[in-house]
């Protein structure tokens, strides 16, 4: 079976694709390109997403899986969108992109949002397919929980009574956006092997 390259540096959407894909060796592009970076210039997640998995299919002449995802506030018109983790400026951490969206929303009423994951999958000579996840919640007024990263500590998830911040990967896996993504892309991949 052959290897799952994930083209992000970001340990904690390898760690979410781990939990999933318990029986695979999952790898982050870094292990395999050193200083692989693509300007996120889409307008929509499924954009971005396509744009890396192709850079790094390209780059590596093996299939790719990328991901785009991020937080749409509905009071906020879909902010903070495509931009989540650079909300709040560039530079800046995901602590400061809390700040300003907890400043942004400190006089709102409706604080319901969903956190949109588009995974997308690329190879050389084949149509990139993508597999989008979705996981529906409220804004908190503080952080609650250590776990997780990015929004996780002021997403809130009714089902479970506790933000995604509060939750185990595995618990994560079952009901996040990514989780929910990645495992329509583990079917899919499932179903590829049958055939």
């Amino acid at each position: 079976m052959e290897d799952i390259v994930i083209a992000t540096n970001n340990q904690g959407k390898i760690n979410d694709f781990k939990a999933i894909f318990k029986n695979q060796n999952v790898i982050g592009i870094s292990e395999l390109i050193e200083d692989f970076d693509v300007e996120e210039t889409g307008a929509t997640f499924e954009e971005n997403a396509k744009l890396k998995s192709e850079a790094a299919a390209h780059a590596l002449n093996k299939r790719v899986i990328a991901d785009d995802s991020g937080l749409e506030v509905f009071a906020l018109n879909g902010e903070p969108g495509v931009y989540s983790a650079r909300y709040a400026g560039l530079g800046k951490n995901d602590e400061d992109n809390i700040e300003k969206l907890l400043t942004n929303l400190e006089d709102v009423q409706d604080r319901r949002a969903q956190f949109v994951c588009v995974i997308s999958m690329s190879a050389p000579n084949e149509k990139t397919k993508t597999f989008k996840g979705t996981v529906s919640g409220v804004i908190t007024t503080e952080r609650h929980g250590k776990n997780g990263f990015g929004y996780d500590p002021i997403f809130f998830v009714p089902e479970l009574n506790k933000t995604m911040a509060e939750i185990t990967n595995d618990e994560k896996g079952k009901i996040s956006h990514r989780g929910n993504a990645i495992l329509l892309l583990k079917e899919y991949l499932e179903g590829e092997q049958h055939v």
